[in-house]
This record gives C-alpha cells, sequence and structure tokens, in this order.
C-alpha cells in the first residue's frame, strides 16, 4: 500500500467562469481555465441560443479577482432567446441544469441525429488510445474528457475539464470551429451519458455517443427518439448499446458453429 502527502499532489483548477452575451450575464459555471473560446462557443451553441457559429462574433476572456468573464458578441437576433432563457445558473461541478428558470428550459428542441454507422472495433481502440491523451487526469486524478474520433478510432480532438458537461460543450466547440464532418467520427466520453450529455451531443449534430459509464433512463429515451447511436458502459473489450445497436458492426469474422 502506498500513499502520498496531499500537499505533494498536483490539483487540478476550479474556478468560476461566467458566460456574459452581449453585456447580460447568462450562466456562470465552475470550469477549468482551459480552452475557454471553444468552452464559450460550444455553450452558446448546445444552449441553443446560437444557430450557427458565425453568430458569435467574438470572445473576451476576461480574468477577474473572483473568477472568469467569457464576453461573448453575438449577433442582435440571439438577444431575444436570451431574455426569454435568461438565467442566473451557479452551476456546481458536473450539474448542468442548476438554477434553470422552468422546465420548459431542460427540454431543448432537438433535431434528429444523423445515422452513422462505426465499428465496434474502432470504438474501443479510441477509448482506449483517450486514456494516454489527458494530461490534466494524469496530473491529477480529478478531470473527465470529451474526445472526438474518426472512423478508425483516432482521436482527433480533446478537450478536459473537471465538469463533463464542459468538457462536451469545450470538445463541440473546437469541432465546429474545425467545421468538422459530424458524420465521419463519433464522440467519446469519460463519464456517464447524462440527458444533458445526449442533448448536447444531438445538438452538436453528432449520430453517435459512447460512455466509459452507464446512462440515464431519460438519456437513452432521448438518444432513441433522436436517431442517436448510444453506447455505455465502454470497457476493455465490453460495452452496452442502449439505442440503435445495429448500426454498431464488427470487423471481425464471425466464426459458426458446425
Amino acid at each position: 500500500m502506498t500513499s502520498s502527502l496531499g500537499t505533494e499532489l498536483a490539483l487540478a483548477e476550479e474556478v468560476p467562469v461566467a458566460l456574459v452575451f452581449n453585456g447580460i450575464t447568462h450562466a456562470v459555471m465552475m470550469a477549468s481555465p482551459i480552452h475557454l473560446e471553444d468552452f464559450a462557443l460550444g455553450f452558446a451553441f448546445t444552449e441553443g441560443l446560437i444557430e450557427n457559429p458565425s453568430q458569435l462574433f467574438g470572445v473576451d476572456v476576461v480574468h477577474q479577482s473572483k473568477g472568469i468573464e467569457l464576453q461573448l458578441e453575438v449577433a442582435a437576433q440571439t438577444e431575444a432567446k436570451l431574455k426569454e432563457r435568461r438565467r442566473s445558473m451557479a452551476g456546481r461541478t458536473g450539474c448542468g441544469l442548476c438554477g434553470a428558470d422552468s422546465l420548459d428550459q431542460v427540454k431543448l428542441a432537438l433535431p434528429q441525429a444523423r445515422e452513422v454507422h462505426i465499428a465496434i472495433e474502432a470504438m474501443h481502440r479510441a477509448h482506449a488510445d483517450m486514456r494516454s491523451q489527458q494530461p490534466l487526469k494524469l496530473q491529477t486524478g480529478a478531470t473527465h474528457a470529451a474526445a472526438w474520433s474518426d472512423s478508425n478510432g483516432h482521436i482527433l480532438h480533446l478537450r478536459e475539464d473537471v465538469g463533463r458537461h464542459n468538457a462536451l460543450d469545450k470538445l463541440i466547440g473546437a469541432l465546429l470551429k474545425a467545421r468538422t464532418s459530424m458524420t465521419q467520427g463519433f464522440v467519446c466520453i469519460t463519464s456517464r451519458a447524462s440527458f444533458e450529455m445526449v442533448q448536447k451531443t444531438v445538438m452538436a449534430g453528432a449520430g453517435v455517443l459512447t460512455a466509459v459509464s452507464a446512462p440515464t433512463r431519460l438519456a437513452v429515451d432521448v438518444a432513441q427518439q433522436h436517431n442517436l447511436v448510444l453506447a455505455g458502459l465502454v470497457r476493455e473489450q465490453s460495452f452496452t448499446a442502449y439505442s440503435h445497436p445495429s448500426r454498431l458492426t464488427t470487423l471481425q469474422p464471425i466464426a459458426l458453429q458446425a
């Protein structure tokens, strides 16, 4: 058995990050202070506040004594949405719906996900490779990751954060900036697949979400209703398909019994 003093360990940074749209504070999230421009874009898009990246004109990252402000300049037509859905949200780590003003804000109007097929071997390869590409997790043991894999299981983009929702928003922001084709790969996450993780994935236009942990019942229902392939408990060589399992195929030949 080994042990070490807590003061000798690297600790994950966790700071209040306020998202301010055209001068209107919309949310305050506890987040890791990295890849904040990606976070701003991904959050604005998955929350339905902007319809495409061109409606976000710029992001100023302003460091203050009590935290960080992300000052987003957005198109004028989004201000009506801001006023309709304005909320003062003190987002605890891992909590994406804290402080919503009404039940109407919980479920967004979602599109149907694109039909995407992936190889099971590619899914396992991506999850195995993802473990070595998380520097914050390796240093602190306290962060989640969201990654984008190509159809062969190669990780192309990865973002980390103390909050799983934040990590996914950062990844989606990076994918939007890179103009990534959402039909040529899939999303991998190191957390459970909650309802909001499914919702954000569908909003981003991806067709497949794979998770290390299990989903919730509502997450499975939303994935099924909106055409999203959802796989959970992706460990070593095992997994569970929760929706649209026929789109998870194998490259290995199946031995027939005589």
